[in-house]
């Protein structure tokens, strides 16, 4: 990551909330997993549990607390297949959370550097992380240096969006970033009040379309329809006030947060002899997957 106040986001964000969605991102029922899921085509865990079958190593790039690491590890066999988490300041965060599962190993790792002693990898999953990297593209190169011949990348990126939400996203970052972990998620809390109190409405809306905010036409919920194309005010009733308010801190607070478009990433892909065999674009973000 870039010498700004990225890293240190970062780790106060894990540091300070190790369990953050760790549950939710397991648990078949959720909304969080089945966005894990299907964004990157598996229709549920069985899906995904046929797809890991066979792999022998599986490196989670860039794993947070290590809840997506668990998922990894437990829809593939531990018998037969190392799962790898790195990460650049929570590495032992997910090393405590993941103490008990079998065959799984935690590595301090910045994806701008060297990855080769790592070893080779014929899945790598990076998703929600290169945007805060600094050099995207980099970042996701290197994965590509240490992918096996016939192996398969699957990332997720944060896509341009509609121009008043780029520009007060923008602005609100600009404000807190330069503030510590308690006062940025003060601030943060209130964006939450406001998230929370628009959902609450249960109201839902019949847009027009307007080309030049890039806003479809479409039904949509109050809230989402601020969320989408005006400022990322996320509530979720599945998360606690608090999980919601950090989910938001995760958004505003890191000054390294790129957003790419589809045609972008696919060069990635391309340039770097990857065959794309999946991709899935929403409100939020760009998943990708393809072959080696």
């Amino acid at each position: 990551m870039t010498d700004n106040n990225t890293a240190q986001s970062f780790s106060d964000k894990w540091h300070k909330n190790t369990a953050l969605a760790f549950d939710n991102t397991l648990d078949p029922g959720s909304e969080i997993f089945k966005w894990i899921t299907q964004r990157n085509g598996f229709k549920n865990g069985e899906e995904l549990r046929e797809f890991l079958k066979g792999k022998k190593r599986i490196l989670d790039a860039g794993c947070g607390n290590g809840r997506v690491t668990a998922l990894l590890r437990t829809y593939s066999n531990p018998a037969a297949t190392e799962v790898v988490g790195i990460d650049l300041t929570a590495a032992d965060v997910a090393a405590k959370n993941l103490a008990q599962y079998q065959n799984v190993h935690f590595y301090t790792k910045n994806l701008q550097d060297d990855l080769a002693d790592l070893g080779k990898f014929d899945y790598i999953y990076c998703q929600e992380v290169l945007h805060h990297t600094g050099n995207a593209r980099k970042g996701f190169e290197n994965l590509v240096k240490i992918l096996e011949k016939g192996g398969e990348i699957a990332i997720y990126v944060y896509k341009q969006k509609a121009p008043v939400r780029e520009f007060v996203d923008d602005y609100v970052r600009e404000k807190i970033a330069g503030m510590d972990y308690e006062t940025a998620m003060a601030q943060c809390r209130q964006i939450t009040e406001l998230g929370k109190a628009l959902s609450e409405q249960n109201i839902k809306l019949q847009i027009p379309a307007v080309d030049v905010l890039q806003i479809p036409e479409g039904e949509y919920d109050l809230q989402r329809f601020v969320y989408h194309f005006f400022a990322k005010i996320f509530w979720n009733n599945e998360f606690s006030f608090e999980d919601n308010a950090v989910i938001n801190y995760d958004w505003y607070h890191p000054q390294d947060c790129t957003r790419h478009t589809i045609e972008e990433v696919r060069d990635w892909f391309t340039q770097n002899g990857l065959t794309i065999n999946h991709e899935f674009v929403d409100f939020y973000g760009i998943t990708v997957k393809g072959t080696f």
